[in-house]
């Protein structure tokens, strides 16, 4: 039977089942989080602050970076990644059309140009192979996305980017904790941007984010653009933002960051599960590339008939995803390029296909099993 003559299912599940679950994990830190919470309050020293400062210093030690500057989104933070790569006006930025648009947002607020190339069919980041090829006089950085929680074929472009004196900035809000050949996602490049919404893997209880790098005059340069570019009080030195990270956020993720890693091995376990119990089925599933350690942000799956199928489950009671249906270089703030589709049809395929499962640290198997059964109905 086709998804397009599915019936209804005749045995929904009684409780239906999220596409995450931010409840299930505040009870798991609820004690701790509000705590830390009353302590901000009683201290008073709501914005940047000492709670904001032990979670940069413990994210930066986490990533393997000598510093962390946190921001007030992981949008800010691919802005002042790419001022910090010297990206200006009439420059261009490399980067990949299959991303949150958030990736080239960062690139247009600078005034220079998005420069797609098309993604690799099997771990959908970055086509090393196609890097080169893009690169013009204009050519300013590189900007690949780890998406999906998937590593991008960081090393290759890295060494790319050093022949042509291009400046190498990571995506890595969808891959807290990722690792290519043993190095964690957001240490490699000059700077590594991270989003902490809610969610994230790692996510606040609002909007936050953070850049991570290596470099002491970028780290230096990119706290004082957060905080209206002061040197010191009232010393502005350039053109600044507020862009600051508030106590709250820091306090909340420095608490979140020490269950990260559990909570990672959670979802990879449930993605290893998922592989297993989805193996039979008509549908393309997601890997892990060899080399790299994959986080699952998202489970995304491919299937001809994904919005079809994607009712299906709805009408089971399963929430789903759509990441992302529309590619950057199809989207109307971006006609001015000029692209068509047809010109990166690997991204093209991917977001008429794409469909993300529920997949959340809290779930239970037995969550797990009601999604697959409702996928066994409809492809069956």
């Amino acid at each position: 039977m086709s998804v397009a003559s599915l019936p209804k299912s005749p045995h929904p599940p009684q409780t239906p089942v999220p596409f995450l679950d931010l409840k299930a994990q505040f009870q798991t830190v609820r004690e701790d989080v509000l705590a830390a919470l009353a302590e901000v309050a009683e201290s008073t020293a709501f914005v940047l602050g000492p709670k904001v400062q032990a979670f940069e210093e413990a994210f930066a030690d986490y990533i393997g970076a000598r510093h962390c500057v946190a921001v007030n989104s992981g949008t800010s933070a691919l802005h002042l990644a790419l001022l910090g790569a010297g990206v200006g006006p009439g420059d261009e930025v490399i980067t990949v059309p299959m991303t949150f648009i958030a990736t080239s947002w960062a690139i247009s607020y600078i005034g220079a140009t998005p420069r797609y190339v098309d993604v690799d069919p099997q771990t959908l980041t970055m086509d090393v192979a196609q890097v080169r090829g893009a690169i013009t006089s204009k050519t300013k950085a590189i900007l690949p996305v780890h998406l999906y929680g998937q590593p991008a074929d960081v090393e290759p472009l890295l060494e790319i980017a050093n022949a042509h004196g291009l400046s190498l900035v990571e995506d890595v809000a969808q891959a807290h904790g990722a690792k290519y050949h043993g190095r964690s996602a957001g240490s490699i490049g000059q700077s590594g941007c991270f989003s902490f919404y809610p969610g994230k893997n790692l996510g606040a209880y609002g909007e936050g984010g953070a850049i991570t790098t290596s470099d002491d005059a970028i780290a230096e340069r990119l706290r004082a653009l957060r905080d209206h570019a002061q040197s010191q009080r009232y010393h502005h030195n350039e053109i600044g933002f507020n862009y600051r990270m508030d106590a709250f956020q820091g306090a909340v993720l420095e608490i979140k960051l020490k269950h990260l890693e559990a909570w990672t091995e959670a979802r990879r376990r449930l993605a290893e599960r998922y592989r297993e119990l989805l193996a039979d089925l008509p549908l393309q599933l997601p890997r892990e590339a060899l080399g790299r350690r994959h986080v699952w942000h998202l489970f995304v799956v491919r299937h001809p008939q994904r919005d079809r199928l994607r009712a299906a489950l709805a009408e089971d009671g399963v929430q789903t995803g759509l990441h992302y249906p529309i590619p950057l270089h199809l989207q109307q703030a971006y006609a001015h390029l000029g692209h068509r589709r047809g010109d990166f049809p690997v991204t093209e395929a991917i977001s008429d296909e794409c469909l993300s499962l529920p997949l959340f640290p809290e779930m239970t198997d037995a969550q797990q099993d009601l999604v697959v059964a409702s996928l066994r109905r409809a492809l069956s």
